[in-house]
């Protein structure tokens, strides 16, 4: 068939291998007949081949599919940039790079949140248990939190847990562990706090600093000239990986780029890329799918990579046992022959399986044969599975097993039998007597044991987010100055989030993320019954001159000081601000000053109580936004309590819209993930990009998930807090 119509038709496979070799003349009748739109034929650029090139269902196809894959790759090969990185010694660990973790800072696996203190070790121990050796992480720092106030990204990584150097050291663990450390780049990151250094040079200085070996580009499907030429100027062989398809041009200068949600065919398809450069690596990934086979095959039959990725931004994607069996398994094939995977000798589909939805592609080099297999069925394959050729003194193996193999006379060939379970994985090896290295037996028992330990359970393995008990507070009998009286309430309230990736209270359900990531960024509405007594609760957020009294009545010191009261003046409250709301005070202060008045913090349901009342108004003071009747940012600041006195609820509580987001007794917790629902929205928007928190004043109904970090974080210029209590 016509390359040029090939090209344009791209990954629609079914309809490439109907015109298969068709002249251009009968391929335009061809398509003319079954009413398809031909476009005009231009000249094409290089990235026209699809990101996943589509392979033909009919066996009968697969010659001539190989044939223009090895020709197209000649031809691109004639025009590609002589100035490659691949061919330098310092970039040569990117090829065999395979196993990526995406490493949220904030995961309670990897930040002991109690003494502030990183776990390398047990992280590491954690997932070499569950996935087998890992190459590199990313040390995700900002999203889902950056924007809350006007911290920048690079201010995630100076104000975690010790700091910089702290970072470094982290970064020093991992590399005496030999695994690569990855920073993470948001170039859409314009509306908060702004330096004068550009991006480019924060992020060579960064590298330099901890001592990194990558950066992650985030939204983005290549990194400019300027910023790949400053990072080498302070460190040689830092890669960068993009998280948006690479063009094939930016291969010789990128080593590494993420294959995300690329849709294979039933016969597993060539990740372009790999194809076009043996020795790039790309990361398979599917971020909010419970079912990671596809992405395995994806990378088992191009000889690349994968991304393990649980803890997206705070909602759990956990893997299960199966998939993370099959990695095991995988993993320590791809290091041994990394020669293989990224060298000359690949042939996809090499041969015609003895079993349907069987398919195999092979490897070879300095006599060495190497086959790939997946089982795209849901049921076992058993028996003889692939009928080679035999070179004189080869011996067979298979290395998902761990054993050798004696192979069966068929048709001339030698027959090699196997077992792969459902939607497994498989791989035979041909090993002349030259090639048998003195380890060869140990590697083999190791991947026996792996083997052994499969587990072939393919359920979700949820977490249990649950909410934090509520103390209680000495029962009033009146209520106090200060206070107001709140009714009973039992039954259904709404509540609103904005969808981002970090979810709402389910972070144990894939479901929720999964109908909802197509549409990013708009409203999803729940009702979330509730029930709870009389109760009290503050007229106004506790403000800098109540916190001061606080301090002097009790000698209060957090453990963590870190941004504690940092908009105060060597212990002083700002001149005019004494009225202002209390800021830079995490959870533990905002209890701790509840404690010692005698309150606790409302929950979630309480505080919107408060504001709506028993018409459920939008606003405080109706459904309606009104100029005038809340701090809306105009000032760019807090305004003292009490400002705004037409935007007063109808229970008599001030500053419920704008001014600071309030946190809530409503914290969350699971064995990753920690979190506190805000209400009320707050002065501070940054502005610019979707992907920051949300921001400004917010109706009463809406809710906001707070991911909590460190004390240091976790301590913004935009969070306060009023307390409630409990009534006899």
């Amino acid at each position: 068939m016509n390359r040029r119509i090939f090209l344009l038709l791209g990954a629609h496979s079914t309809l490439v291998w109907a015109l298969a070799g068709k002249s251009l003349a009968q391929t335009v009748a061809c398509l003319k007949s079954r009413e398809y739109s031909l476009p005009v034929l231009p000249d094409l650029p290089n990235q026209v081949m699809p990101d996943l090139i589509g392979a033909p269902d009919d066996p009968a196809s697969w010659p001539s599919f190989r044939e223009m894959l090895f020709s197209w790759r000649k031809e691109m090969k004639k025009n590609s940039s002589p100035d490659s990185r691949y061919d330098r010694p310092e970039y040569a660990w990117c090829s065999s790079a395979y196993n990526c973790y995406f490493l949220m800072m904030g995961d309670r696996l990897f930040l002991d949140p109690e003494k502030g203190e990183f776990t390398v070790e047990r992280f590491l121990e954690y997932t070499e248990k569950e996935f087998g050796r890992i190459d590199m992480v990313v040390l995700w720092h900002a999203y889902p939190r950056i924007g809350l106030d006007e911290r920048n990204q690079f201010d995630f990584y100076r104000e975690m847990p010790g700091g910089i150097p702290q970072l470094r050291k982290i970064t020093d663990e991992f590399h005496r562990r030999n695994v690569k450390v990855f920073i993470n780049y948001n170039p859409w990151d314009t509306g908060t706090r702004q330096e004068s250094a550009s991006d480019s040079d924060l992020l060579s200085s960064l590298i330099g600093d901890l001592d990194a070996d990558g950066i992650f580009l985030d939204t983005l499907s290549e990194g400019n000239p300027e910023l790949l030429e400053k990072v080498e100027a302070v460190k040689e062989g830092v890669a960068f990986e993009s998280e948006l398809a690479l063009p094939a041009e930016q291969i010789p200068h990128h080593q590494m780029s993420w294959a995300q949600w690329f849709t294979d065919t039933p016969t597993p398809g060539i990740l372009r890329n790999k194809w076009l450069e043996r020795r790039h690596m790309q990361h398979a990934i599917s971020r909010w799918n419970s079912d990671r086979t596809s992405d395995l095959h994806t990378a088992w039959m191009n000889g690349s990579g994968t991304m393990i990725w649980e803890n997206v931004f705070g909602q759990w994607m956990g893997w299960n046992q199966r998939d993370k069996s099959f990695l095991r398994s995988i993993s320590p094939i791809q290091k041994r022959y990394t020669g293989l995977f990224s060298g000359e000798g690949w042939t996809p589909l090499a041969l015609i399986p003895e079993k349907e939805h069987l398919y195999a592609n092979l490897w070879q080099k300095e006599g060495v044969r190497l086959w790939t297999l997946v089982n795209r069925s849901d049921r076992p394959l058993t028996g003889s599975l692939l009928c080679v050729d035999h070179h004189h003194g080869d011996q067979y193996y298979d290395l998902i097993q761990g054993k050798k193999i004696r192979p069966g006379a068929s048709r001339g060939k030698q027959s090699l039998n196997g077992v792969i379970p459902p939607r497994g994985i498989g791989c035979f090896l041909a090993l002349p007597p030259t090639q048998r290295g003195k380890d060869f037996r140990l590697f083999l028992a190791s991947q026996a044991r792996i083997s052994q330990s499969w587990n072939l359970t393919a359920d979700f393995p949820a977490l249990k987010a649950t909410r934090r008990p509520v103390a209680p507070t000495r029962a009033y009998p009146v209520t106090p100055p200060g206070m107001v009286r709140i009714d009973a309430f039992t039954g259904p309230q709404q509540r609103i989030f904005r969808v981002r990736e970090t979810g709402c209270y389910t972070s144990t359900d894939p479901g929720f993320i999964n109908e909802v990531y197509p549409a990013l960024h708009h409203n999803v509405t729940l009702q979330i019954y509730e029930e709870f007594p009389p109760f009290l609760i503050d007229e106004v957020p506790v403000t800098n001159r109540m916190f001061r009294a606080f301090l002097e009545a009790s000698g209060y010191a957090p453990a963590n000081r870190e941004n504690f009261l940092r908009h105060w003046n060597h212990h002083e409250i700002p001149h005019g601000k004494e009225d202002h709301p209390v800021v830079y005070v995490n959870l533990a202060d905002a209890r701790a000053f509840a404690l010692w008045a005698g309150k606790r913090l409302p929950t979630e349901g309480e505080w919107q109580f408060a504001g709506q009342g028993s018409d459920r108004r939008r606003y405080p003071w109706g459904n309606h936004w009104s100029e005038g009747k809340a701090n809306g940012g105009e000032t760019g600041d807090t305004t003292p309590v009490r400002t705004f006195p037409e935007g007063i609820s109808p229970s008599g509580c001030y500053d419920l819209c704008g001014n600071v987001w309030e946190m809530t007794e409503s914290e969350y917790l699971d064995q990753r993930n920690r979190f506190c629902i805000l209400k009320g929205g707050s002065f501070y928007q940054a502005k610019g990009s979707g992907w920051y928190f949300d921001g400004g004043p917010q109706t009463l109904d809406f809710s906001a998930k707070m991911i909590l970090i460190a004390p240091g974080l976790d301590r913004c210029s935009s969070v306060g807090f009023r307390c409630a209590a409990d009534l006899l």
